[in-house]
């Protein structure tokens, strides 16, 4: 679109149905926003502003693969892949323990000694 005589600064960006497919193409891909914009030469929010459905989906459509093949491990029997699941989607979380701690009582408050209360707060517990 060419330039009005007297207009200020560049002209409005018009987007093409190629530059939605490479959008859509490269979020599918897992390719940053940034990247996106520096490849299509615009600035971050010119992205946002005219390719906002084509991020979106791209997106999406990646996660979604993704999740497939991490349930395809899963169901696999894969133990890096199960326990990161139960991590991330059950809430699952590890614990730091000192092993040559001997293990914390179990006991309510009151029923624990002098010694368990001074071991507890010894360890920070």
């Amino acid at each position: 679109m060419a330039k009005s005589p007297g207009s200020r600064g560049r002209p409005p960006f018009e987007p093409t149905d190629a530059q939605r497919a490479v959008v859509r193409a490269l979020r599918a891909n897992g390719v940053d926003h940034e990247t996106i914009a520096t490849y299509l030469g615009i600035h971050e929010r010119t992205l946002y502003k005219y390719f906002r459905e084509e991020m979106d989906r791209g997106i999406a459509l990646f996660t979604a693969e993704v999740g497939l093949k991490l349930a395809d491990k899963i169901r696999a029997g894969d133990t890096t892949a199960i326990i990161f699941w139960l991590k991330a989607r059950a809430r699952w979380r590890t614990v730091d323990r000192d092993d040559d701690a001997p293990p914390a009582p179990t006991g309510a408050a009151d029923e624990l000694s002098d010694a368990d209360l001074a071991s507890i707060a010894q360890r920070g517990g």
